[in-house]
Formats: C-alpha cells, structure tokens, sequence
C-alpha cells in the first residue's frame, strides 16, 4: 500500500467517524435492537413505531400499498407486521431512516433523486431475484440492494470537486464509479457504506453485502451465496440518469445463467420491477424514471 493509499484511508475513517456520521433515529435504532432477539414478535415491534407518528404513519402507507394488495384498509401498526413480517417491517424502516438522513450536495452530475431511483429498482430487483434464487425470505438482498450506493451523497458532499470528476468520468455509465474512487483514492462506496453500516451497528451480513456489491466478476463466478448474488447483480442495473444500459449484456448473460430454465423472461422480471416501483415510489414522494428498465432492454436489443 502506497503511502498516499494509507492517507486516504485515514481520510475516510475521519470522514465516517462516529462525531460527523448522521444518527440513526432513536426509532430505527429501537427496531434494530429488538431485531437481536428473535423472541420478540409483532407485539413488541410495534412500540417503537407508535412512538413515531411519522414512522407510524408510513409503516401503515407502505402495508397498505398496492405492492402488498390487501383487500382491506389496515390501520393497526401490530397487525400490518403481523401480516406482512418483522423482516420487512425492519428493513423498510432501515431504508427510511437512512432516506432521510443523507445529504443533497451541489456536486457535478449528482442527482440525489436519482440515485434514490436507482437505489429503489435495485432493491426490488434484488428481492425477486433472491426469491428467484430459493430464498425463503428476500428481504435481505432487498435492503443490502437499496441501501448499496447510500455512501455517494456523504462523499459527494465531503469532496465535491473530486465527486464531479468521478461521476463525469463514468461516461454515462461506461466506466464503474467503484473503479474510479478506487484509483483515485484507494476505497470505493461500497467499501464506505460498509464502515457507516458498521458503525451504527447494522448486521455484518448486511455491511459485507454493501461492501461487495461491486465486485461483480468476483462474486457472480465464484460465490454460492444467493444473496450476495442477487445484490451484485443488482448493482449491474442502468442508473436512471445514464443514457443506455451499457452492462446489459453482461447482466443478462448472468441473469439467464443464474434464474434457470423456470426463471422469468428477462423483459417480464424486468417489468415487474417497474410495476413495484410504481407501487413504492409515492411513499417516499419519488418521481418516475424517465425511463423504465424495460425501455433500457428493448432499446439495447432493438
């Protein structure tokens, strides 16, 4: 490791610190305690989130959206986890504390809307394809998905010339930002989001799949784990803002690969994705992509 190598990390590890970190709140760092003991049910769950109206009132909003389609309205926070598992009710809480945490800094091309896009498709691709996969519960390739990228705005906002260089060098997708940073600083965002995972105690399963989500060559040839390859894949996605989906082929020839002959058709998984966006995005007040994962597909195999 070079000497400046070495600096740079140093940087990071300042950067992250547990003084300049955001906090989790207090509701999310209740739920994540309880999640330590799998004796607790729906019951104790709950009271946390009834301790939050803002937090109570999403739990409901999300439970009652048309992803789920319950027939009937549920107002009670104990039975909308009841129903649809503490899991899920811990990572769809996770997700909304870190959403409200991170920064929207002035830097080049970002777009902290988009890259909440971005982040949402990941975490529904990822969900399907761990089930796809034989997880009996996907919730954790759904979570480790949305949450993969939540680094970039901390970064962007700490070194905002640099950031504009990166994400410009990505050449609309061309070229990973993960092997940019790591040429210019040593780390990427993925090994960044693991440290602030680490730090505010999150499962070391979920920071590990952050940290690697990147490494796609390495982990799609040689893991047997079919969460990590789920999250991987799932960073292979187009980002919104980029004009074409230039990892398509790649994907796809893992996709097939990895779904088997009783997996869905590309274009059909691709616009169930599209669909649960739908469902999800107005809870968290997102617009639409301009473009759908579907569009991206045909316009790369037209």
């Amino acid at each position: 490791m070079t000497e400046a190598t070495k600096q740079t990390s140093v940087d990071l590890n300042q950067l992250l610190s547990r003084s300049q970190l955001p906090a989790l709140p207090q509701s999310a760092i209740s739920i994540l305690e309880l999640s330590k003991n799998p004796d607790n049910g729906p019951a104790d769950f709950a009271v946390p989130i009834e301790s939050d109206p803002g937090l109570a009132g999403q739990v409901l909003r999300f439970v009652n959206s048309s992803y789920f389609g319950f027939s009937r309205e549920i107002s009670s926070v104990k039975l909308a986890i009841t129903l649809v598992g503490v899991s899920t009710i811990r990572n769809f809480t996770l997700w909304s504390a870190v959403f409200s945490l991170m920064p929207n800094p002035k830097c080049g091309p970002f777009d902290l809307k988009s890259l909440w896009q971005d982040s949402l498709r990941r975490g529904l691709f990822a969900r399907h394809m761990g089930t796809a996969l034989g997880l009996r519960d996907a919730e954790e390739p759904f979570v480790a998905a949305l949450l993969q990228d939540m680094a970039v705005p901390l970064l962007a906002k700490e070194f905002p010339q640099q950031y504009a260089e990166l994400l410009a060098g990505r050449d609309g997708g061309a070229v990973q930002l993960s092997v940019l940073e790591t040429e210019r600083f040593g780390w990427s965002h993925g090994q960044a989001a693991a440290r602030m995972a680490r730090q505010w105690n999150l499962p070391e399963t979920l920071a590990d799949l952050v940290e690697r989500h990147s490494q796609a060559e390495e982990v799609l040839s040689t893991s047997d784990d079919p969460t990590e390859r789920a999250v991987t894949l799932s960073s292979m996605l187009p980002a919104s803002a980029d004009p074409l989906w230039h990892e398509r082929e790649t994907w796809e020839k893992w996709y097939t690969e990895l779904s088997g002959p009783n997996g869905l058709p590309v274009r059909e998984i691709l616009a169930k994705v599209d669909a649960d966006f739908e469902g999800f995005a107005p809870l968290f007040q997102m617009t639409t992509p301009t473009k759908t994962l579907v569009d991206f597909y045909e316009e790369e195999v037209a």
